[in-house]
């Protein structure tokens, strides 16, 4: 399946550069170099795309609207399944509330996200980004996932491109990464049966980039994947960048296995950092890497600064889903800025589409 997006797509990412690496190449990287030759390498890749010294993050919060999912997937620690005790929806006057105080403590970003739930159809969604975008025109909203767009599609009987316009016209500003895990089949089966399969979620990519929406890209490691796995994920959002140019940046962050249904071995902070670099690396058309303070703490977010990440993420003035998991780091804007100074760079405030903020 072709994912080349239509004309009109967004630009701003190099395509091929001369001399990268394919899988086999980073296989052997991976398997012969230590962290700390991967870090060098990675950090000097880093210093060529952005030789200023300055790390970026945002000021947002993450709104689940619903912890109500219909997909189950194994690894999933947040979610209610449909008629069982515990879920929630939130009401426009909650959600108005929690943007509210978002935007009282700086804020100007929300993440918005949920599951697929079965009892909603696309107008409640529309109807919450035209409320939210009316109440507060001045905040950006990052949201939904490749996921839900395919699980709506797929219930409206529409096409992805229909259910995307719909959501654009509606306020979306642009489409997290949510949901690509792995992006293997063999490993979607066995962790995420009832999710999109990886071609569908890259098409939902391609077309949302097409219709002039930013993306992020994602991977999420450590649930029994081989490193073969890992690398075809990278390949593939490596190839739908070279078409599209409409990811932004790359977020990659460990499973965490507490509460869930999928029994792991937590991913250490060494090998963590050893596969940002690796994926800095191999990345080399996607402009920026995020640090994933949120599963591994500061500390180690920090330390991801030397090993190819240049983007400190968000403040996360709210998230549930790690949380849900066992791991609850928090660290607010002030604190943000003082972890990226004692790195030695400069903190500045972005938007999503990694434009300055101050």
């Amino acid at each position: 399946m072709s994912h080349r997006a239509p004309h009109g797509a967004p630009q701003g990412a190099p395509h091929f550069v001369p001399g990268r690496l394919d899988q086999t190449a980073a296989a052997l990287l991976w398997d012969t170099a230590d962290v700390f030759s991967l870090g060098r390498m990675a950090n000097d890749m880093r210093r060529r795309l952005h030789p200023d010294p300055v790390v970026t993050y945002i000021v947002d919060r993450n709104i689940n609207y619903t912890n109500i999912c219909a997909c189950g997937c194994r690894f999933c620690a947040f979610f209610t399944a449909p008629g069982q005790p515990g879920g929630y929806l939130l009401s426009r006057e909650e959600l108005a509330a929690k943007v509210r105080e978002t935007v009282e403590l700086g804020g100007y970003q929300i993440l918005l996200q949920g599951g697929m739930h079965p009892d909603l159809d696309l107008s409640f969604y529309t109807g919450m980004l035209s409320f939210l975008k009316a109440s507060f025109p001045q905040v950006a909203i990052h949201g939904f996932s490749p996921p839900e767009i395919a699980f709506w599609a797929k219930k409206e009987n529409k096409s992805i491109a229909w259910i995307i316009s719909e959501l654009k016209a509606a306020g979306l500003d642009s489409i997290p990464g949510g949901g690509a895990e792995i992006l293997v089949d063999a490993v979607r089966s066995k962790v995420s049966p009832n999710k999109c399969p990886a071609d569908e979620w890259l098409e939902v990519m391609a077309t949302a980039h097409g219709l002039g929406l930013r993306t992020t890209a994602t991977m999420m490691f450590g649930m029994g994947e081989t490193m073969a796995d890992r690398l075809e994920h990278l390949e593939k959002l490596r190839a739908l960048q070279d078409e599209t140019g409409g990811f932004t940046a790359f977020i990659p962050w460990t499973y965490q296995p507490a509460n869930t249904n999928l029994p792991a071995p937590e991913v250490s902070s060494w090998e963590y950092l050893r596969f940002l670099a690796l994926s800095r690396l191999y990345l080399d058309n996607i402009p920026n890497i995020q640090a994933s303070w949120v599963t591994q703490g500061p500390k180690i977010g920090q330390l991801a600064l030397f090993w190819g990440a240049n983007d400190f993420g968000s403040t996360m003035i709210e998230e549930n889903v790690v949380a849900a998991a066992g791991v609850s780091f928090r660290l607010p804007e002030d604190e943000l800025r003082r972890v990226v100074r004692g790195a030695g760079y400069t903190p500045v405030r972005r938007n999503m589409d990694y434009s300055p903020r101050e």
